[in-house]
């Protein structure tokens, strides 16, 4: 029988291979909230992921955020069963005796959310509510359920889309293809093969200024400069969010630096004409070239880790994967678990996502760093871990922490 941290763990593993967190608004998803709001006469509707830390809404009618916290989250009630979840009155519910979003803003009274099911796991729900009691019969309940595994459809057929809808790149699993196929190449006729990943600076900044809308805007410019740097045979992709990757076949490193370079100062030199005036962002890059034994994935890894050296040193730069270079943490791996920030002997609690780990080190995101101290103890439940923490930096609303 699966246990709470085997079926977290597995819907986490699943979640991560949709890549869609933080990924902008995309109208298949936008239709569907829309239609819940008017089939169910609610004022409020949104289409919830959940990852380790937060509820993120890939669509919402109605609701002034993005994300919130995880815990007090009624989608997070949702997703722990299997059958949809309706709750006629909230303050009728001993569950929600003291939740924030029931007291306090969006004063949620009613709420009923459909699971969002996908290979077995529970990713998240696509959910109706209001500021009112009200009934939802199974009537209701069952055009919920169909609009629910629509968005399912929809999620699947994301997924296996080879172009990313926004910027014209290539999708994450066409990019992960590609450089599967250059690396067996590379292998086979000894030949040389460089990646890189490219994060757009503050991009997080940017949604929260100017909106979503002229957030697109950005993350498509910045592809179209990057796209018009690099040569003809070299491959971007957008590997989610405001991440992408770039192959570089027939390439070494120090060859590698000088193309990214140019791909940096080209995204540093575009003005972004957009309906809020002209936007200028900048990107940090890291660099790898395939090592003999390596597979792709090392390689990106590589390269992604550099990517954050580059964040960790100012931003706006490009830096080369160097083995056991100190700061960059080299036996660092990808990971997608949910984790536990503790402080105060334990009287202070914060939820997170793990999206890094080796045995020295781990990367964490959360909604906020704010109020969270230098040194703390992060917990893992999934693999019984719980280490004492030192902060070596942050970025956003990542951190970075050595293992004391």
């Amino acid at each position: 029988m699966q246990t709470t941290h085997d079926r977290e763990t597995q819907r986490l593993d699943v979640l991560a291979e949709l890549d869609i967190l933080d990924t902008p608004s995309e109208l298949a998803f936008d239709r569907l909230t829309g239609l819940c709001r008017k089939i169910f006469r609610v004022p409020m509707s949104t289409l919830t992921l959940i990852d380790g830390h937060r509820q993120w809404f890939k669509a919402s009618e109605g609701m002034q955020d993005r994300e919130t916290a995880r815990g007090p989250a009624l989608c997070n009630l949702a997703i722990a069963q299997d059958h949809p979840l309706v709750i006629a009155d909230t303050l009728r519910d001993p569950r929600l005796s003291d939740n924030v979003f029931v007291h306090g803003k969006p004063h949620i009274r009613f709420y009923a959310g459909a699971q969002l099911k996908i290979s077995g796991a529970v990713v998240g729900t696509l959910c109706a509510m209001d500021t009112s009691p009200r009934d939802f019969d199974a009537d209701a309940v069952g055009m919920l359920c169909d609009l629910a595994a629509i968005a399912v459809d929809e999620l699947m057929l994301r997924n296996l889309s080879m172009q990313d809808g926004l910027t014209g790149c290539s999708s994450r699993r066409a990019f992960r293809g590609e450089g599967e196929r250059l690396t067996a190449l590379a292998t086979r006729h000894a030949s040389p093969l460089a990646c890189a990943v490219l994060d757009v600076d503050h991009f997080k900044s940017v949604n929260d200024t100017y909106g979503h809308a002229v957030g697109d805007m950005v993350l498509a410019a910045v592809a179209d400069a990057a796209r018009c740097a690099l040569r003809g045979s070299d491959t971007i992709g957008r590997l989610g969010g405001e991440e992408f990757g770039i192959l570089l076949p027939h390439t070494g490193l120090d060859q590698a630096m000088g193309v990214l370079e140019k791909v940096r100062a080209a995204v540093a030199a575009t003005r972004v004409e957009t309906p809020a005036g002209a936007i200028r962002v900048t990107c940090s890059l890291g660099g790898a070239a395939l090592s003999p034994g390596n597979c792709f994935d090392d390689m990106l890894r590589n390269a992604d880790l550099a990517m954050y050296g580059a964040k960790q040193g100012g931003r706006n730069q490009a830096l080369a994967w160097v083995d056991r270079a100190p700061s960059i943490a080299p036996t660092a791996r990808r990971v997608f678990k949910a984790g536990t920030i503790s402080f105060n002997a334990g009287h202070s609690t914060i939820d997170c996502t793990v999206r890094g780990l080796s045995r020295e080190t781990a990367t964490i995101e959360v909604l906020s760093t704010s109020g969270i101290p230098d040194q703390f103890k992060l917990a893992i439940a999934a693999d019984e871990l719980s280490r004492a923490c030192r902060i070596t930096g942050k970025a956003d609303n990542r951190i970075e922490v050595a293992f004391t």
